[in-house]
């Protein structure tokens, strides 16, 4: 198969995600799938990021708000339980954080070179309601 460049697919032209079947894809895990090389998950984006979401076990209550909203699915969730940021396909966007109901926020996002540790150590106290 020969690959053509971004400008040289045509139009309505359909790229394959996957390089078997694709009818039980879905009850793989994002890691097992075997993607094709012209799938974007097997790009990483995260060389371009600025801010990265720093997730905090400690104040998530596994509502599945920032996996349901991530554009990139970036978000590991595994049986309905957050476990992690896929760095490698995270770009960064703050969408997660953003839908986050948790007080404190159990995504905030701090600048990329932010050590994933120190973030933790400096996350924020819970807010008390204002009467």
């Amino acid at each position: 198969m020969e690959y053509l460049g971004w400008d040289q697919v045509e139009m309505g032209a359909i790229l394959p995600s996957f390089e078997e079947e694709s009818c039980d894809i879905v009850s793989k895990k994002q890691e097992d799938r075997n993607y094709a090389k012209t799938n974007s998950y097997t790009a990483s984006v995260a060389d371009w990021r600025v801010f990265k979401p720093v997730y905090n076990r400690d104040t998530c209550i596994d509502c599945q708000n920032c996996w349901v909203f991530c554009p990139d699915t970036a978000i590991i969730s595994r049986d309905k339980k957050m476990v992690g940021i896929d760095y490698e396909h995270c770009k960064g966007c703050g969408v997660c954080a953003e839908v986050c109901p948790t007080n404190p926020k159990s995504l905030i996002m701090f600048a990329e070179t932010e050590d994933n540790e120190v973030a933790l150590a400096n996350w924020p106290e819970k807010k008390k309601k204002e009467k």
